[in-house]
């Protein structure tokens, strides 16, 4: 099952895409991830990327579309996908959608995660990931059984630099302003599936579920 995430920062994405990629055996492929490491490795494009990252600003598209091709036509693909972060404009979507063609496929179903943007900014700070092996909880919606230590890996929960509030509402705007638009681009192809993201994360996934195995 290859599928595209989307939501606005703080909607609950990476909590319900590790649980789609436990239950249906796919890779989760996190452009944000991607860039982190390359950042850590202190590598030319994680110099590039963190330039933009830091400002709560969308990398440009033609650093992330050349990582995502690569990506995606690897072996533990060939089943299925979930794309998280990944596309962010309409271009990035049309740019992915031209590259499943080639490969003779396309994408299933695309979740799109639904919360009011009054709490957004609420949830986004409160956030906290893992530095080793990159789970995602929150210290009020998703708390780890220890405070302040991962529970798979016991390593320390840290607070991203663009999960610090002016940050966040800067990312809010941009997904509001860039992203949304990427809503539309896939109703019209018939593949979005709206979710209440303002549930409990059990219902949540629940509706995910129930949407991507009709």
């Amino acid at each position: 099952m290859k599928i595209v995430i989307l939501g606005p920062p703080g909607a609950g994405k990476g909590t319900q895409a590790d649980f789609i990629i436990e239950k249906y055996n796919i890779p989760h492929i996190s452009t944000g991830d991607i860039f982190r490491e390359n950042i850590k490795n202190g590598t030319e494009l994680g110099v590039k990327a963190k330039s933009y990252m830091d400002k709560g600003l969308l990398v440009p598209d033609e650093l992330v579309i050349d990582i995502v091709k690569d990506r995606i036509v690897r072996d533990d693909c060939k089943d299925g996908f979930l794309l998280d972060g990944f596309p962010r404009t309409v271009a990035q979507a049309v740019s992915l959608d031209a590259e499943l063609d080639k490969q003779g496929t396309k994408l299933d179903k695309v979740v799109n995660i639904n919360v009011d943007s009054s709490i957004l900014v609420d949830r986004a700070v409160g956030r906290r990931i893992c530095k080793t092996c990159g789970a995602t909880y929150h210290i009020e919606y998703n708390p780890p059984k220890v405070e302040g230590i991962c529970d798979k890996d016991q390593t320390e929960l840290i607070q991203r630099d663009d999960d610090k509030e002016e940050t966040v509402k800067t990312r809010i705007n941009v997904y509001f302003e860039q992203t949304a638009p990427l809503i539309d681009y896939y109703r019209a192809q018939g593949l979005l599936l709206d979710i209440d993201g303002a549930q409990d994360i059990k219902k949540v996934f629940e509706d995910v579920v129930e949407g991507l195995d009709k």
